[in-house]
């Protein structure tokens, strides 16, 4: 196997592939990947934005493990993660970890961890609607199909009752999260996987979730408090599992996460968090269009609201992997048609540190200020929150 390690925006490295697997990392969408024209035989590869681990099978040649490092320390990843997906239940001990820079080996044993805790009463159990066919009375009669399937018999009988079991949608969720990081050719450690084979054998009784299918959904209760961690981590593995089959027989299975999605919605979801107790509402993917025929559509990234649905404030959030040609020129383009289209005198574009810096643009003739913020990932949880918090209130002007 050739192992690849990149550093999320790092340098691209320069290595020896043979053609057909350099092609197949372009293609994957993972990593750049092009011939390195200073070395014959050698491919460049830079990473593109995610996060995580992926392997390539290529027909008839070496297995290719690609694994990307973010910039930023694990722990604020899963942090940044677990805050957009749960606000309120999301606590910091909940990611702490060692100085591991590798994704896959510190959530895999997160998981790992925290679903061998939730399981240590056993498993929980709860009651499930179950329908069936019967010949005697157990539970309700569907009246609509027992006259649909069996008109003017009085057996079989068309039933639903409530079972109490362990096959819940709690149990099924660890043993899909399980499988999924089972599956995982490369990147679990061999005592994690150990850990795992022996949650799959506990869980063995559960039905399974089918490779590709989500998750089932599940809700924060007293009565499964004690799985709501790993339940958590179990919904970002479902998240990053990412499994495709791509053209000319190249298999790519992998653990990937968009860092400017992650971005983008650890940014939107904070905001809305941090104006929740203001007047107002708040909207993420507020969908407007920028003509009057309603012929272009545009979706902001967040939008402010009165109460009487009257635009206060529009932002953006921006994750550059790399600063393209004319940056941030676009951006400001499409700023300045949403300030237009909503009458905003203010638009906001928020970017991680290090790919923009602070600023302002007021545009000409227009009356429109368009604001350029630089949030600092790389520091505690509480002052990523701060950060937000300070944010926040520039889009909540008074009424």
């Amino acid at each position: 196997m050739t192992v690849l390690g990149l550093i999320e925006h790092g340098a691209p490295l320069s290595v020896p592939l043979d053609d057909a697997v350099g092609r197949a990392i372009a293609a994957s969408r993972i990593a750049d990947a092009r011939p390195d024209m200073e070395n014959t035989g050698h491919w460049r590869i830079r990473a593109r934005g995610t996060v995580g681990a992926a392997t390539l099978h290529v027909p008839g040649h070496d297995v290719v493990s690609l694994r990307i490092q973010p910039k930023i320390p694990i722990a604020r990843l899963l942090f940044m993660l677990g805050y957009s997906q749960s606000p309120k239940g999301w606590r910091v001990e909940d990611v702490q970890v060692d100085e591991d820079r590798e994704l896959l080996p510190v959530m895999a044993r997160l998981f790992a961890l925290q679903a061998e805790k939730a399981l240590r009463q056993g498993l929980l159990s709860g009651y499930r609607e179950v329908e069936e066919t019967a010949l005697v009375a157990r539970g309700r009669i569907r009246t609509t199909d027992q006259s649909r399937k069996h008109y003017d018999r009085l057996v079989p009988l068309e039933t639903t009752r409530d079972e109490f079991t362990s096959d819940i949608a709690e149990n099924r969720i660890l043993r899909a999260a399980s499988e999924v990081l089972l599956r995982l050719p490369d990147g679990v450690p061999d005592e994690v996987r150990r850990q795992l084979l022996g949650l799959r054998v506990r869980l063995a009784g559960v039905t399974p979730v089918g490779t590709g299918h989500p998750f089932p959904s599940w809700r924060p209760s007293r009565l499964n408090a004690r799985y709501h961690r790993a339940l958590r981590l179990a919904d970002l593995v479902s998240q990053g599992d990412s499994v495709e089959n791509r053209p000319g027989d190249v298999t790519v299975s992998g653990f990937m996460f968009d860092m400017p999605r992650v971005f983008e919605d650890f940014v939107t979801i904070a905001l809305r968090e941090a104006l929740v107790k203001s007047t107002g509402y708040c909207v993420l993917q507020a969908a407007h269009h920028l003509d009057e025929a309603s012929a272009i559509r545009m979706i902001p990234d967040f939008v402010r609201y009165a109460d009487d649905d009257r635009p206060l404030a529009v932002a953006d959030a921006k994750y550059k992997a790399e600063r393209p040609k004319g940056f941030p020129d676009a951006d400001l383009y499409q700023m300045l048609a949403y300030c237009t289209a909503l009458n905003l005198k203010e638009g906001h574009l928020i970017y991680a540190k290090g790919h923009a810096a602070h600023g302002l643009h007021r545009v000409k003739h227009a009356g429109i200020t368009i604001h350029q913020h630089a949030l600092e990932l790389d520091q505690t949880p509480e002052e990523l929150r701060e950060d937000i918090q300070k944010l926040a209130q520039r889009l909540a002007p008074a009424l």
